[in-house]
């Protein structure tokens, strides 16, 4: 076998014939690992995002919120995003009640899956021995632990493109089997009800290897990937046009700026992702006034946007461990195509799709996410995890498994690895700051082990360098019960979303920072930057400290029963003026109809005026909180975006005297017609 055909191939013909049986209980144990690291602990004293989580549970009390994704469970307004991951949530919710183990047990169950499923498609690809390494990656990879632990969408994203994968790989292994690639569609069209436009991020890399994996006629292929594009779009669409069309009354969609769909896409949660504009400013992190302090490092933020970002201290121990062995890998394959392409050597298409698919997966998604100008957050790279697992586990073994002067390959890549995994943790040795040298340490003996020719040994040794760190990060991530369900992430994040300090002092007129953030000692962000909603800090953000666990504080429980008691019997028993998230504890804490205004970050208009004016004059609607010192929203989304609710409050709403309901720091104002 030349060197060319050797890095060409990932699989190896089998040893014998006979079944065993060890690959399965191999496999049973990948996923019994996974199962443990994802399930540890989780609803211990915190319920995930309770943006999301309120959500599930207004979902659970019709059919109509459950359709749409309705924040409140008075169907007013949507979540900022498609339902499809909060309908799991929501049938949990349903059948066990309310509980944090309720909305986290479907993350488990499909993050789980994602990692079985990626098994069995490595297996059709490659061989058993590569899919169970691949599925191990996956199973041990930092920021997918972390996701898999909270109720962020991004955990469905994962197990639907790899079931998309799936049935890719399946379709080329037929030989153009159209079935399997309609099926791969209507995957990816499930992942844009789940996230919009991200899971549509794959579809050229796809696209791109069926068309090289594939012997059929050029016009047999090109049709077929025509009628995979109508499964797409009718498999992404439907959702929207039934909102389009519902004949009845339905919640206004969160985030748009006309209650629609459609805008939703392709503005604030699609378009507006990748080239930045109102509404998705978190992407070039903060204002060259500002820094972030403490070991986050703007994570909220995801880094400044370049070429760097998927190395960068707020996503490099989220995603990047192995980065620099695919690379090395897709490099070697691409090389090793080329020389095969000229010398005119016959290749396998369903081995070179394979490669398309999981090289294209991952480079083209590393580059959108490395140069949205939007908002983006390092937990957004587990979607990269399932290519990163497929391609370090096939590279590993076809440098394994080369007997020329290309067996040197997997030497250079423990020891690329290794080094980066050294830099990546010296950024804070805080952190399981032994692991660096203990990775320098394998390494060192696997390269030694491997030059000299103890492959067998050499190849356990190159495992334990590269994985060795990883799976720390993920295993600690674990073991920290209590995760910010918000920005969920592993190793040394600051779990309060970062610090501000200020380069040239603090700045003037009381500005506030973004994303509910509150700089030390008083001082104040620049160029106008608000916390979503008006709110001034981490408190209200997440509806006070009990926000992430779904409960409410004594002062909250006071507020809500003075309006249930003097509401009158109203339908609604309190709006909530600011944003969802302050609305969050009131609707997870409580059986009482409550709404947010205003959506996500209180900017939404929704309720609308002639709305609240409706609601107050039938007796449907008498005491709002806040309206005052919090209300309007100074948000991210340009603007005070309140559509004249605030004018609407102070002329129809009196503040009631906090002594009625025991006192408190909220403002609590009955509304009259």
């Amino acid at each position: 076998m030349t060197a060319t055909a050797e890095v060409a191939s990932p699989a190896e013909t089998p040893e014998s014939a006979r079944p065993s049986r060890w690959p399965v209980w191999a496999l049973v144990a990948i996923c019994v690992v996974a199962g443990v690291l994802y399930v540890w602990a989780i609803g211990s004293g915190q319920v995930g995002n309770p943006y999301y989580s309120a959500a599930a549970k207004s979902m659970s009390t019709s059919l109509t919120n459950f359709l749409f994704g309705s924040f409140d469970p008075a169907g007013v307004v949507t979540v900022d995003k498609p339902p499809m991951a909060l309908w799991p949530q929501a049938v949990a919710v349903w059948l066990f009640g309310f509980h944090g183990w309720a909305v986290l047990l479907p993350q488990v169950v499909e993050g789980v899956a994602a990692v079985f499923l990626l098994h069995r498609t490595v297996r059709l690809w490659a061989d058993e021995k590569v899919a169970l390494l691949a599925a191990l990656i996956l199973a041990l990879t930092p920021i997918t632990v972390a996701i898999n632990r909270d109720n962020n969408p991004d955990t469905l994203l994962v197990l639907l493109l790899v079931a998309a994968a799936y049935a890719f790989t399946r379709s080329v292994r037929a030989n153009g089997g159209r079935k399997w690639l309609l099926w791969c569609a209507f995957f990816i069209g499930c992942g844009f009800l789940t996230k919009m436009l991200q899971a549509w991020i794959v579809v050229p890399a796809f696209a791109l290897a069926y068309l090289v994996g594939v012997s059929t006629p050029v016009k047999r292929r090109i049709l077929d990937l025509v009628a995979a594009g109508a499964v797409l779009v009718a498999s992404s669409f439907w959702w929207v046009a039934l909102h389009a069309w519902w004949p009845g009354s339905k919640p206004y969609i969160g985030g748009s700026t006309d209650g629609g769909a459609w805008d939703l896409i392709i503005g604030y949660n699609g378009l507006g992702r990748v080239f930045g504009g109102d509404g998705n400013r978190g992407g070039s992190g903060p204002p060259p006034e500002m820094e972030f302090a403490g070991p986050g490092g703007g994570a909220m933020f995801g880094g400044q946007p370049g070429i760097t970002r998927m190395f960068d201290a707020s996503v490099g121990g989220q995603i990047s461990w192995l980065l620099p062995l695919c690379l090395l890998v897709l490099g070697a394959v691409s090389v090793a195509g080329v020389l095969r392409w000229r010398a005119k050597v016959p290749g396998d298409p369903a081995e070179r799709a394979g490669w398309f698919m999981w090289g294209g997966w991952l480079l083209v998604t590393a580059a959108v996410f490395s140069f949205a100008q939007g908002i983006f957050h390092p937990y957004y790279t587990t979607m990269m995890a399932p290519a990163v697992a497929a391609i370090s586990a096939a590279g590993i073994a076809m440098f394994w498994r080369a007997k020329s002067a290309v067996r040197f390959l997997l030497p250079l890549a423990v020891a690329i690895t290794a080094g980066w995994a050294f830099v990546v943790v010296s950024r804070d040795l805080s952190f399981h700051g032994w692991t660096r040298w203990a990775t320098l340490g394998v390494a060192v003996v696997a390269v030694v082990v491997l030059v000299v020719g103890l492959r067998r040994v050499g190849l356990v040794a190159a495992l334990v360098a590269v994985l060795l760190t990883p799976a720390v990060w993920s295993t600690a991530t674990a073991a920290r019960a209590g995760i910010n369900g918000v920005m969920p992430a592993a190793g040394p994040i600051d779990r309060n979303f970062g610090g501000f300090i200020y380069r040239n002092g603090p700045p003037p007129n009381g500005q506030q920072p973004p994303n509910g953030q509150q700089p030390p000692n008083g001082m104040q962000p620049p160029g106008g930057m608000q916390p979503p909603g008006g709110m001034r800090n981490r408190a209200p953000m997440i509806g006070g400290p009990g926000g992430l666990r779904g409960e409410l504080t004594d002062e909250q429980k006071r507020i809500l029963n003075y309006a249930k008691e003097h509401s009158g019997g109203a339908e609604i028993t309190l709006a909530v003026d600011g944003s969802a998230q302050a609305a969050s504890p009131y609707i997870m804490g409580s059986d009482e109809v409550v709404i947010g205004m205003g959506g996500f970050s209180g900017s939404d208009n929704a309720p609308s005026v002639d709305q609240l004016q409706s609601w107050v004059s039938e007796g449907k609607l008498k005491f709002v909180l806040g309206g005052g010192e919090r209300g309007g929203p100074r948000d991210g989304r340009g603007g005070r975006g309140d559509h004249g609710r605030q004018e609407w409050i102070q002329q129809h709403c009196s503040t009631v005297d906090p002594s009625a309901y025991g006192g408190s720091t909220e403002t609590l104002l009955e509304c009259h017609a």
